[in-house]
């Protein structure tokens, strides 16, 4: 049974120009064990400023593996935050600029620990707290282009692998089937999975990402005629696989 780790991707597309247009890049990002800091940027190809609110939740997964996203807590014992702290989290992007927000994960490292990123562009309020004046603030939302209220925002899924990342994959191949199974403690990718009739590259299905976590497993039929090809990422190991049905 396949364990796919789901993104839920927030995007609404604005509504005319005039109005930021932000992109963050790669909806996937790893936290590798000898790293306790990553930067994460921001880029604006609209033609207006992009004010942008960055939150953080936790996703734990079920033993059934269905997951659910929950709020951050403070260690009691120092009242620091316990997970993954983003600095800042309001950012002003200008107009074909860019900017970063830095990633700090506070807190153990014994096992894997996932976070949702959401990066959401806000008209500015006094209660948001970006640095502005009310008269900033409103030479700014009469710029944008009337009839524009929704702005496009994003989600993203970010790893944070344990302190002694271990990589154990083992593959389980059957006649009419293919398997690879997370023996070890930090998620895998399974990337560029294609699935093509054999010899012709130009009918395959969607190419897909997979990420396989630990304890987990990742499988596909096998069928006549066809061939699989996928790159199983392991941390920073990358090894190519062929399969044919």
């Amino acid at each position: 049974m396949k364990y796919l780790l789901a993104l839920c991707t927030l995007c609404w597309l604005p509504l005319s120009m005039g109005a930021p247009n932000i992109n963050v890049g790669v909806f996937y990002d790893y936290l590798a064990e000898d790293k306790s800091t990553y930067l994460k940027r921001v880029f604006n190809s609209g033609d207006s400023t992009a004010f942008i609110k960055v939150s953080v939740m936790e996703i734990v997964y079920n033993a059934d593996g269905t997951s659910e996203e929950v709020e951050l807590k403070s260690n009691p014992e120092n009242t620091a935050r316990d997970g993954l702290v983003a600095t800042p989290a309001r950012l002003i992007v200008p107009a074909n600029g860019m900017q970063g927000t830095r990633l700090l994960y506070l807190g153990q490292r014994d096992k894997e620990r996932y976070f949702r990123l959401r990066f959401v562009p806000v008209m500015p309020e006094p209660e948001d707290g970006f640095v502005v004046s009310s008269e900033e603030r409103e030479t700014y939302k009469n710029s944008l282009s009337a009839g524009v209220t929704v702005l496009a925002g994003f989600g993203t899924v970010f790893f944070v692998r344990p302190k002694h990342s271990r990589f154990a994959t083992r593959v389980d191949e059957r006649n009419d089937a293919y398997g690879l199974h997370n023996d070890g403690n930090s998620v895998v990718v399974v990337d560029q999975f294609k699935d093509c009739p054999t010899g012709q590259t130009q009918e395959c299905l969607p190419v897909t990402k997979n990420h396989i976590l630990p304890g987990r497993s990742f499988s596909f039929a096998k069928e006549a005629g066809r061939t699989y090809r996928f790159t199983l990422v392991e941390g920073r190991a990358k090894k190519h696989y062929e399969v044919k049905g």
